[in-house]
C-alpha cells in the first residue's frame, strides 16, 4: 500500500492516497452520467415491437417517472458525503435498521442491474465491427447474383431444400422456392467465416446458452480497452467521457430535431396511441388486458434506461463540495435525459412507423445507426459516420456503467455488506478489484447475450434487479425523513414530492410483476428473483464470518451512528409494511396481467 498522505478539503472532509480520490465537480459527474442518454438505443426496437404507436408515450411517460424519483435521490444522496456507489448504497442505510438483509439486497439489485450495461453494449459494438469488417452480403448484391447464375442450376424441384421450402410455405410456387433457397444459400456460402465462428457453446439448464464465438471476443477486447481508460481514476474517466459525449450526443440531438424541423415526421405514426394486438405484431390492438400488459412491459424495461441518469450521484466521495455538487450532478444529467427521451423516441417513431422500426436490425441494434443516419441525409457516408458515432455511443454507456456499477461493489464491500476484497483502489483512486469483478461477471453476460435470443434474456432478468433497488429506494426516502431527519440535508425535496415519489414505489412494482413476462421469458421474474437472492449467502459470509457480526464503524457514520448501533425504528411496523403490499402487487400483476394470444 502506499504511504498515506491526506489532504482536507473546504467541507472538512479528508481523502488519502490509496483511496477513491476528490478530484470531481458536479461537471465531472455530469459527463460521466452522460452515457445514460445513449441507452435509449439499447431497446428502442425491442419497446417499438411491444408497444407499438404507444412507444414514444411509453418513454415520455417512463422518463417523467425517473425525473420525478430522482428528486427523493438527490436528498439522500446529500446526507452521504463520505460515501460513493449510487442512490442504492444510500438508501440501504435506511433500512438497515429494520432488516440487516433488506439493505444490501438493495445494492446488489442495483449493481446487477446496471453491470450488464457492459456486455449488452460491446454485444452490439462488436456487431457493429463485424458488420464493416464481414459484412454478410445482401440478397440482391452482385455477388450473390452471380454466384446464383454460376451455381443456381443444382436447384431444382427435386431439390430437398426446395421439397422443404415449400412444405413450409404452402401455396408457393416451384419457380420462387428455387429462387428462395438459391438466394439463401447463396448468402450463406459468400457470408464470411468470421461471422459464423464459434469455439464452442455451453448450454446451462434453465438460464440460457453460452456462445463463445467472434461476438465474445471482440466484446472481450471492448471491455479491456474500457477498464484500461477506467483505471487511471475517476477524473481521467470524465476527461475522456467529457469528449465522448460530445462527439456523440450533439449528431445524436441533431437526428431528433432535423425531421421536425424538415417536416420528415409522418404525424399519423405518431397519432393513434394504442399498443399492438399481438407483440411484434406491427398492427394497431386495444386497451384490454392483453394490450395493457404489452404496454407495461414496454414501460418495464423502458425504465432500465430512463432512471438510470441517478448514477450521477454515485461519486459523492469523488466530489470536492458534494454538499453543492451532488443536486447539480443529478438534475442537470436529469434535464439531460428528459431533452433526449423525450426527442429520439419520437423523432425515430415519426420516421419509420412502429412497423418500420421491427426491422431485425433496429430490434437488436445493430442496425439502428443507418436508421438514425437515414434520418438525416440519404447519404451512404453520412450513414458510416453514424455507426462510428453508435460505437463511440456504446463506449459513453459502457464507460458509465463500469463507473458507476464498481463503485457500488466498492462501497458496499466498505460498509460491510460485500466481500472485503471490493474495497481495494488502486494509486489513481480507481476501486480495480472491483472493477475486475465486474468485468469477469460481464464475460460471463457477454457469452450469454452473444446471440439475439440472449440479449433481451440479459436485459429483462437485469431489469428485475433495477425495479426492486428502485421500490426499496424510494421507499427509504420517507424512512430517512422519519429515523433520520435531524441529520443535515444539503438540498431537502418538498414533502409532497416524497409522498407522490413513494407512490411510483408501488408503481414499479406493479411494472416489475405485469412487465419481466412479455419479453419471451415467462421465468425471467423468477430468475431475476433467484439472483438477487444471492446476496444472501454472500452478505451472511461478509458479516458473520469475516466480520463476526458487527458493521465497520464508518458505515452508518453519515447518520451519526457509529458505536455500532443501528439507530432506534422510529417508523416502526411501516417498512414492512411497504415491502408486505409491494411484493402483493408484484405476485398480483403477474397473475392479473397476460400476454395476448
Amino acid at each position: 500500500m502506499p504511504s498515506e498522505t491526506t489532504a482536507v478539503f473546504s467541507d472538512g472532509i479528508s481523502a488519502k492516497s490509496g483511496n477513491l480520490q476528490r478530484s470531481l465537480d458536479w461537471r465531472g459527474a455530469f459527463w460521466v452520467a452522460a452515457g445514460v442518454p445513449p441507452l435509449v438505443l439499447f431497446s428502442i426496437g425491442g419497446i417499438a415491437g411491444v408497444a407499438g404507436q404507444a412507444a414514444y408515450v411509453v418513454w415520455i411517460i417512463s422518463m417523467i417517472m425517473g425525473f420525478s424519483q430522482s428528486f427523493t435521490y438527490a436528498e439522500i444522496a446529500g446526507m452521504f458525503g463520505n460515501k460513493s456507489g449510487g442512490t442504492s448504497i444510500y438508501g440501504a442505510t435506511a433500512w438497515l435498521r429494520y432488516s440487516k438483509v433488506i439493505a444490501p439486497l438493495s445494492v446488489w439489485c442495483n449493481w446487477f442491474a446496471w453491470s450488464p450495461v457492459l456486455s449488452l453494449g460491446c454485444a452490439i459494438a462488436a456487431g457493429y465491427i463485424l458488420n464493416a469488417l464481414f459484412a454478410i452480403p445482401a440478397a440482391d448484391s452482385q455477388i450473390v447474383l452471380d454466384w446464383i447464375a454460376a451455381n443456381g442450376a443444382q436447384f431444382t424441384a427435386d431439390s430437398q431444400a426446395v421439397v422443404d421450402y415449400m412444405a413450409a410455405n404452402a401455396g408457393v410456387s416451384v419457380a420462387d422456392a428455387i429462387s428462395a433457397v438459391s438466394t439463401t444459400a447463396a448468402v450463406d456460402a459468400l457470408t464470411p467465416a468470421a461471422r459464423v465462428w464459434e469455439a464452442f457453446n455451453v448450454t446451462i439448464p434453465g438460464l440460457g446458452t453460452l456462445h463463445f464465438n467472434s461476438t465474445f471476443v471482440i466484446g472481450t477486447i471492448l471491455m479491456l480497452i474500457i477498464f484500461a481508460i477506467q483505471h487511471r481514476g475517476i477524473a481521467s474517466t470524465a476527461r475522456a467521457q467529457k469528449i465522448l459525449a460530445v462527439i456523440v450526443l450533439v449528431p445524436l440531438f441533431l437526428v431528433g430535431i432535423v425531421p421536425i424541423v424538415t417536416g420528415s415526421i409522418d404525424y399519423m405514426n405518431v397519432s393513434d396511441v394504442v399498443p399492438p394486438s399481438v407483440a411484434y405484431g406491427g398492427d394497431v390492438g386495444s386497451w384490454n388486458i392483453g394490450g395493457w400488459t404489452l404496454f407495461l412491459g414496454a414501460l418495464y424495461i423502458a425504465a432500465w434506461s430512463t432512471y438510470g441518469f441517478e448514477t450521477a450521484v454515485c461519486y459523492t466521495a469523488e466530489m470536492k463540495d458534494p454538499a453543492r455538487d451532488t443536486f447539480k450532478a443529478i438534475f442537470f444529467s436529469g434535464l439531460l435525459c428528459v431533452i433526449f427521451y423525450f426527442l429520439i423516441p419520437f423523432s425515430f417513431q415519426g420516421v419509420f412507423g412502429a412497423a418500420g422500426m421491427l426491422d431485425p436490425g433496429i430490434v437488436d441494434g445493430t442496425g439502428i445507426a443507418h436508421a438514425l443516419g437515414s434520418m438525416v441525409s440519404s447519404s451512404n457516408a453520412i450513414k458510416q459516420v453514424f455507426v462510428i458515432l453508435m460505437i463511440m455511443a456504446l463506449f459513453l454507456a459502457i464507460m458509465t456503467a463500469m463507473a458507476g456499477s464498481s463503485r457500488t461493489l466498492y462501497q458496499g464491500s466498505r460498509d460491510g455488506w460485500l466481500p472485503k476484497y471490493l474495497s481495494h483502489v488502486n494509486d489513481h483512486g480507481a476501486p480495480t478489484n472491483a472493477m475486475w469483478t465486474d468485468l469477469g461477471f460481464n464475460l460471463f453476460l457477454l457469452a450469454l447475450a452473444s446471440d439475439a435470443g440472449g440479449y433481451f434474456y440479459v436485459l429483462a432478468i437485469s431489469n428485475v434487479g433495477y425495479l426492486t433497488f428502485n421500490f426499496l429506494n424510494l421507499n427509504a426516502g420517507w424512512i430517512h425523513r422519519v429515523d433520520s431527519g435531524h441529520v443535515h440535508r444539503p438540498w431537502k425535496a418538498p414533502t409532497a414530492l416524497i409522498g407522490f415519489n413513494t407512490l411510483l414505489a408501488f408503481a414499479n412494482a406493479l411494472l416489475l410483476g405485469a412487465g419481466a413476462k412479455v419479453w419471451g421469458y415467462s421465468g425471467a421474474l423468477w430468475s431475476g428473483i433467484a439472483f438477487a437472492a444471492l446476496i444472501i449467502p454472500v452478505f451472511w459470509f461478509r458479516h458473520y464470518v469475516q466480520d463476526k457480526g458487527k458493521f465497520p464503524p464508518e458505515a452508518l457514520e453519515d447518520l451519526g451512528l457509529s458505536d455500532g448501533s443501528l439507530g432506534e425504528r422510529k417508523a416502526g411496523f411501516l417498512p414492512y409494511l411497504a415491502l408486505i403490499v409491494g411484493a402483493a402487487i408484484v405476485l398480483w400483476a403477474n397473475w392479473f396481467f397476460v400476454l395476448p394470444v
